[in-house]
């Protein structure tokens, strides 16, 4: 880059148009939401049949292009901050430079050489006639050495300073041009195909594209203020209110899953993060799962006809030993993804709200947290920890839980806001026998159960906070208790369903008020009787002997009805006494709770 188009150079012009990109984005957000949570769901309501599924499905690949969008507008938008940022910076140091030599007695040429004046240097007799000098950029230890000698050597006293003046000159416009260079192949790439369609190679473009802008930005993004490190939800939070919205977008656009695990984020930001994190994750585990090749037949008939029957074969083997460890991982994400997209499509089915995915993650087992309904303007939060054998695979099952608890408590709610969220924020036992009797994996999650819960207080736009419940199932039940152990539980309530143990051994430990702390044992549920007699090191023992688990007197809970429910799994079954009784806690309605006599 030139002098003359550094000089000319306006950074205003492109922050402009990065403004603009972003208000694009923002109205692109905007027609998503009003397509997910209004046109889609007056259309749910109003009309039914084939014709209003496919009006629905071509509403989702509509929602699916808007938020492609408001996405790339985001890229876009920091790129060309980060472009003028560059430059800018470039641009300050030649303005420096120039001001620095006129003020010196020097000439800034059209060239970005350099005129000094005529001079002698003490004890000469004649004066040596000024001229010109031509800088260079960067330099190494050689030729600054030979620099050196040269401004020794030369007669006119003013050659030194007007070459160090050309040298900074050389290096802004080096600088500018380095960053046009860099830049320009990112900008470029933000470009989508020529169609109406937004196909997982899309959304992995976006994915490289997010990389090609973060590495191009690096200063510009290292010139943001950073979230606090190990910070409290409430310093989460003064963070991201003293951001300025172009500072917002571009953590969105560079940083989004950081950003959408930040506890004390408004629940619309997460879920704006997260839902960018999810679509790039089901664009590349849809493309990866497409490069594997078809799984043969397991089991063929017994060409002899002798025992066995079948036997496995030979093509199976090879297959399942170059591909079945992670064509399981990957349709284990898969699953848990489409569970989340569904949790969406149904926004509107029968009153459901929208949904608010606050936590999302692939790694190992997964990670997942889905809000019916907005917990930050709500008056009644539920949250729910799944227990043994959880992860993002088998979400649509603890989603569907937490549905059927949204509907029953918001009867009860009279008019008021409720929202019920399923936390799958920790690593959960795989395994009932060799997993589940150990407590580190409770001891592990419960900080950061503590923390979510801390955060839906700070970002909770009521006077009280709301009013909040933690309700843990099986192995949860034992995470909710070690986070009252641990710390802090920032609940009103706590419903235990189908407990092997808490980690403590009366209610009064709960870390909520006395009264506060309600159990269901349902008909036939084996999970309690293991925890009573030795499933496990989670529980507090007295005696030497038998544990001590919330469904015993000694406990201290408020044992609830649980009706036709039975064994482990039917807590949350529609039309049961253990549904209600949740709904009645998570309300306040406590003088609708049936007690066991």
């Amino acid at each position: 880059m030139d002098l003359a188009t550094l000089k000319a150079f306006k950074p205003s012009e492109y922050e402009e148009a990065a403004d603009g990109y972003r208000a694009t984005g923002d109205m692109a957000s905007e027609a998503k939401d009003a397509i997910d949570n209004r046109i889609g769901l007056g259309l749910r309501g109003e009309v039914k049949g084939d014709a209003a599924e496919a009006a629905h499905e071509q509403l989702k690949k509509l929602s699916s292009n808007f938020h492609y969008v408001q996405t790339e507008c985001g890229l876009v938008s920091t790129a060309l901050n980060g472009f003028a940022f560059d430059i800018a910076v470039a641009k300050r140091k030649l303005e420096a430079a120039i001001e620095d030599a006129r003020a010196d007695g020097c000439t800034v040429n059209a060239n970005g050489s350099v005129s000094y004046p005529a001079g002698k240097k003490p004890g000469d007799e004649k004066t040596a006639e000024g001229g010109a000098v031509t800088g260079s950029a960067g330099g190494t230890p050689v030729s600054d050495a030979v620099e050196r000698q040269a401004v020794h050597f030369h007669p006119n006293p003013h050659y030194g300073k007007a070459l160090a003046y050309a040298n900074r000159i050389a290096d802004a416009l080096e600088e500018a041009t380095d960053a046009d260079t860099k830049w320009a192949p990112k900008l470029r790439a933000l470009r989508a195909d020529d169609d109406l369609e937004v196909s997982h190679r899309d959304w992995t473009d976006v994915k490289a594209d997010t990389g090609g802008v973060s590495e191009a930005g690096r200063n510009y993004f290292d010139s943001l203020p950073e979230p606090p490190k190990d910070g409290t939800p409430r310093d989460n939070a003064a963070w991201w209110k003293g951001l300025s919205p172009e500072e917002q977008a571009a953590h969105l656009a560079l940083n989004a899953a950081r950003v959408g695990a930040l506890d004390g984020l408004p629940a619309e930001t997460r879920d704006e993060a997260n839902r960018m994190v999810l679509a790039q994750s089901r664009a590349h585990v849809e493309l990866e799962l497409a490069k594997i090749p078809p799984e043969p037949t397991r089991y063929s008939p017994n060409p002899y006809g002798t025992y066995p029957a079948v036997i496995q074969n030979p093509s199976w083997s090879k297959w399942d030993e170059k591909y079945g460890e992670r064509f399981a991982q990957l349709k284990k994400s898969q699953g848990g993804m489409n569970s989340i997209q569904e949790r969406f499509d149904a926004t509107g089915e029968n009153g459901l709200p929208p949904a608010y995915l606050l936590g999302f993650d692939t790694e190992k087992n997964g990670r997942a947290i889905i809000a019916n309904g907005n917990p930050d303007t709500a008056a009644h939060t539920a949250v729910y920890v799944p227990g043994t054998t959880s992860n993002l695979g088998g979400i649509g099952g603890d989603i569907g839980r937490m549905t059927e608890l949204w509907r029953e408590s918001e009867a009860m709610a009279g008019g008021k806001e409720v929202s019920t969220i399923t936390w799958l924020g920790y690593d959960a036992p795989q395994n009932v026998v060799k997993d589940a009797p150990f407590r580190h994996y409770a001891d592990d999650g419960a900080p950061a159960f503590n923390h979510f819960m801390e955060g839906l207080n700070v970002a909770n736009g009521t006077d009280s906070g709301g009013h909040h419940t933690a309700i843990g199932h099986s192995y949860g039940t034992t995470l909710i208790g070690s986070a009252a152990r641990q710390g802090e539980l920032k609940a009103d309530d706590v419903v235990f369903a189908g407990s092997p143990g808490v980690q403590v051994g009366e209610a009064s430990q709960m870390d909520v008020p006395n009264g506060h702390v309600w159990n269901e044992e349902a008909e036939g549920d084996p999970v309690p009787e293991l925890g009573r007699f030795g499933h496990g090191g989670s529980q507090w023992r007295f005696g030497g002997g038998v544990a001590i688990i919330p469904s015993d007197e000694l406990f201290g809970a408020n044992q609830m009805t649980t009706g036709e429910s039975e064994g482990h799994s039917e807590y949350w079954d529609p039309g049961t006494d253990s549904l209600r009784n949740q709904a009645a806690v998570v309300t306040g309605q406590y003088g609708k709770v049936t007690i066991e006599e």
